[in-house]
């Protein structure tokens, strides 16, 4: 039976794929502890990693992680009728859980096999592996909030089915406001609009906080926006330009070569609900909207379909090829950081797809890559 695809969400999980890839790449030089990656604590070595680490890792990739949700939202919402609440479950849970528990599995015992991992660390990831992710793996943080989103789906999608055109910006609206929130308490007070210690989570905008509000923004954009291909356009490039531009900036500007610096602070505008991620997310999106093929070629259907597995998994690859062009030396690395970066991402991108490629032909694959 041929497959009813949606070609632009086909290109935009090829392109998103690639830009998670180009942010763990951009993280080898600017993280500070000994995995090279950025942890609690960051580091960049001169100007040209601070420039460069901005231009790839905030300018260009920090969209992918919402791109990623919003094209979830985009074909899952509303439920298809007669879909029930627990038939959802069962079907996006089948697929999305066995490959997230072999690769927890697999983050937590295979890097014991190069030496990357003590089997101490690795007994105690394997003990917390029902609480949270394994530490040679944090890229798996996002399965959770993936997780929650679907959970939420069949909540709000009877509301999304009703709903005008303008309940649905109002609610948006209330989104926007929320994606102020982590300035707000980074900058004004850690304790804002009703939380405090005995209420450190649920403030005023918790509600219509999250990715929800890019849920929400999928079905608006699928079911009321109107404008035409060169509007959407003209407007995405400008939200594109304008939001990718100061998620670069604000790394640029709070970065200081030779200085320790805090990664939250470092990373003040870097997370994925706030207003510039945000605005460039929507650029972003309304530009794949604009893809009028009828039929994606062959080989960017085939990626498309493997993202999923090559998301899992690139983590394996991308550390082993950053170490080698890293050489451990971030601020002189085996070609200079501006092909380095992009270079470590293309290559870990290509080892991915023909990983998943081979295992796909493997019976019973879908529970390892999806």
């Amino acid at each position: 039976m041929k497959e009813n695809r949606i070609v632009f969400v086909d290109y935009l999980r090829v392109v998103a794929c690639f830009l998670v890839m180009l942010v763990h790449a951009s993280e080898n030089f600017y993280g500070a502890d000994a995995s090279g990656l950025a942890g609690n604590v960051s580091m960049l070595a001169n100007e040209q990693n601070r420039f460069w680490v901005a231009f790839y890792d905030g300018t260009l990739g920090r969209i992918s992680v919402p791109l990623f949700m919003l094209a979830s939202a985009f074909l899952l919402v509303p439920l298809k009728a007669g879909v029930g609440m627990g038939d959802f479950y069962k079907r996006r849970f089948k697929r999305v859980l066995p490959p997230m528990i072999a690769f927890m599995l697999f983050y937590t015992f295979l890097p014991l096999l190069w030496g990357q991992m003590t089997w101490e660390q690795s007994w105690t990831d394997f003990k917390m592996l029902p609480f949270n992710f394994p530490s040679m793996a944090g890229h798996l943080w996002f399965m959770y909030p993936l997780i929650s989103l679907y959970l939420i789906m069949p909540v709000v999608s009877p509301w999304l089915e009703k709903a005008s055109a303008r309940d649905e910006r109002l609610f948006l609206c209330f989104f926007v406001l929320s994606t102020f929130v982590p300035w707000l308490v980074r900058f004004v007070s850690s304790d804002l609009w009703g939380t405090c210690f005995w209420n450190p989570y649920f403030g005023m905008f918790y509600y219509c906080s999250g990715y929800l509000g890019y849920l929400v923004m999928a079905h608006y954009i699928r079911f009321h926006l109107t404008w035409d291909r060169t509007k959407r356009l003209r407007i995405g490039a400008l939200c594109l330009l304008i939001g990718a531009t100061f998620t670069g900036w604000s790394f640029w500007k709070a970065g200081v070569p030779g200085q320790l610096i805090e990664t939250p602070m470092l990373e003040w505008s870097w997370e994925f609900c706030t207003p510039n991620v945000l605005c460039a997310t929507f650029g972003a999106f309304l530009f794949f909207t604009c893809i009028s093929q009828k039929q994606a070629p062959k080989w960017i259907t085939s990626v498309s379909k493997l993202s999923f597995g090559m998301y899992l998994m690139h983590m394996f690859f991308l550390s082993n090829i950053a170490t080698v062009f890293v050489a451990g030396n971030q601020a002189n690395p085996l070609v200079p950081v501006w092909l380095a970066i992009p270079c470590i991402a293309v290559l870990s991108y290509i080892c991915c797809v023909f990983t998943t490629k081979l295992i796909s032909y493997v019976p019973g694959s879908k529970w390892i890559i999806g």
